[in-house]
């Protein structure tokens, strides 16, 4: 038992080392980092009074718009960012084994970046407050955050269960009120079964590269049928937790 825990730890490293690899890598592409502010601006500008979006930068935007509106731009967000996922996929390969390498590959990258840009957008668009810091940087709160959100996305219940904790803690002042250590702890373990579940993905894109004519084809293809059940989970869970504050704010009325 004891020589099974140690096998386990070397690998459960590497997995995790490998996520922070891919995270920081995406952080740098310029269309990662979203300003809450700018976005919310831009998007809400259609639906909202001068009045109503200072409510929704100053509160939540879930303060001023009607579900279907919500519904509205999170789509087109998807969309977009589906759209331009697959069009990068298609120009690119993925080796098999890249995992066992120093570097990470310009598509997964890119497929990562879309990820996590479009994560930010949509949380801020479901009222969750700027994931920057007072000097506009993503700290490691933060990005123990976007671990949760990603592991959300592929499905990870575990992930599921600490974002709704943390968004038991979201407070209608912008900010997060949860222990940082409870959230390390989920996080880390979210990041090792990411890490571990890419490798899994890497290899199935890998099979794109056997048949160069039909390469490009095949790897958009897979990324479409990964990337959209992604997007469509983490739509699900803001989703029920959209739901779940409607209940607890007509609960409180009721009182």
């Amino acid at each position: 038992m004891d020589t099974e825990n140690t096998n386990k730890k070397p690998a459960e490293t590497k997995s995790l080392s490998l996520w922070d690899r891919v995270l920081s890598t995406s952080l740098k592409l310029p269309f990662v980092n979203v300003n809450r502010d700018e976005f919310l601006t831009k998007e809400l500008s259609k639906f909202c009074t001068p009045m109503q979006m200072m409510t929704a930068l100053e509160v939540s935007p879930t303060e001023v718009l009607n579900k279907k509106e919500i519904d509205k731009i999170a789509n087109q967000c998807i969309s977009y960012h589906l759209t331009m996922v697959c069009g990068t996929s298609a120009l690119m390969g993925l080796p098999g084994g890249w995992w066992m390498a120093g570097t990470i590959p310009t598509d997964l990258t890119q497929f990562y970046g879309h990820i996590l840009s479009l994560m930010q957008k949509l949380i801020y668009l479901y009222g969750w407050p700027s994931l920057t810091n007072v000097n506009k940087q993503l700290d490691d709160e933060s990005l123990n955050i976007m671990t949760l959100f990603v592991g959300a996305m592929m499905g990870n219940k575990l992930a599921v269960e600490a974002l709704s904790k943390v968004a038991g803690h979201v407070t209608k002042n912008a900010s997060i009120k949860i222990s940082e250590t409870v959230i390390a702890q989920y996080a880390v373990k979210i990041a090792q079964w990411i890490g571990i579940n890419m490798t899994k993905e890497g290899f199935a894109k890998g099979v794109g590269k056997i048949l160069p004519l039909v390469g490009a084809p095949i790897s958009a293809t897979i990324t479409y049928y990964t990337f959209r059940p992604m997007a469509r989970r983490l739509k699900h869970h803001l989703d029920e937790l959209y739901d779940m504050g409607i209940e607890h704010r007509d609960a409180e009325g009721k009182v």
